[in-house]
């Protein structure tokens, strides 16, 4: 089964599938665990990847999964150079702190860049999809609209930023972009904000593993726009032994010299 109508419907019916199993936990108390990393979880964390395992698995043949919470049980990608990347819970910040600003990410990685990636927010009732060359589109209580980034406008950047995860370096970086105003959200609906207008651009000046970008990186270059590695580069998703992704930007298609940001 290559990648389709038919399944970009599947894996988006098991990314809400998910986050009905999240919602369920959300609306009623949860206990919080702390990982090796210091980093939380929860109970809809594991909730949400049995889930995604269970339905993901059969899919093209047995492609691999590599999850946030099952590093470990991740084989490598197949002979093709596939596998699935999923965050079950993206945002588990955002979910305790119960601001509705957290993401189902299920994405599928195809020598070393993501082909698919689907981003449901279940609180939000909002679900994007990216198909890279075919286009990107966002679901919710009006139906289905296709999204495109913007190019110039006038006023100041519209930069998207973490609620969770400023930092003085951040700072410096705005500092010398000049004009601006800050869209603060949780998760990867930073980069589906770039991919639908909403942003200008997405500095992401700290750390980020694959699972918390490989989804919507789909969704934004499917809309037009790009995610850039410091010299330029497009994030790479080859190399699963190294989880964490370097510094990025993620804009639209107006293009200027970005103040230096480096790794």
């Amino acid at each position: 089964m290559k990648i389709n109508t038919a399944l970009l419907q599947e894996i988006t019916a098991i990314a809400e599938e998910a986050g009905q199993a999240i919602m369920t936990i959300y609306a009623r108390d949860f206990s919080v665990e702390e990982k090796a990393d210091k980093s939380p979880l929860t109970e809809a964390d594991q909730a949400a990847h049995n889930l995604i395992i269970e339905r993901l698995g059969p899919l093209l043949g047995g492609v691999p999964i590599l999850s946030e919470e099952d590093t470990e049980g991740f084989p490598g990608p197949d002979a093709q150079g596939r596998y699935w990347l999923v965050d079950p819970l993206d945002g588990t910040k955002e979910f305790i702190k119960k601001n509705g600003e957290f993401t189902v990410n299920i994405a599928l990685i195809e020598n070393g860049r993501p082909s698919l990636g689907v981003v449901h927010a279940p609180d939000l009732g909002r679900t994007y999809i990216g198909w890279p060359g075919e286009g990107a589109w966002r679901i919710d209580t009006d139906g289905k609209h296709t999204i495109t980034v913007v190019g110039e406008h006038g006023g100041p950047w519209r930069v998207v930023g973490s609620r969770s995860h400023a930092s003085p370096k951040m700072a410096q970086w705005l500092e010398q972009l000049g004009e601006h105003e800050m869209v603060p959200m949780g998760s990867s609906l930073k980069l589906c904000l770039v991919a639908e207008g909403a942003a200008d651009v997405y500095p992401r000046l700290g750390p980020t593993s694959l699972w918390d970008t490989g989804a919507a990186q789909a969704v934004v270059e499917a809309a037009g726009g790009k995610v850039l590695a410091p010299h330029g580069e497009k994030l790479d998703y080859s190399r699963t032994d190294e989880v964490l992704n370097p510094h990025f930007l993620a804009h639209g298609r107006r293009v200027i010299d970005w103040p230096a940001w480096g790794d």
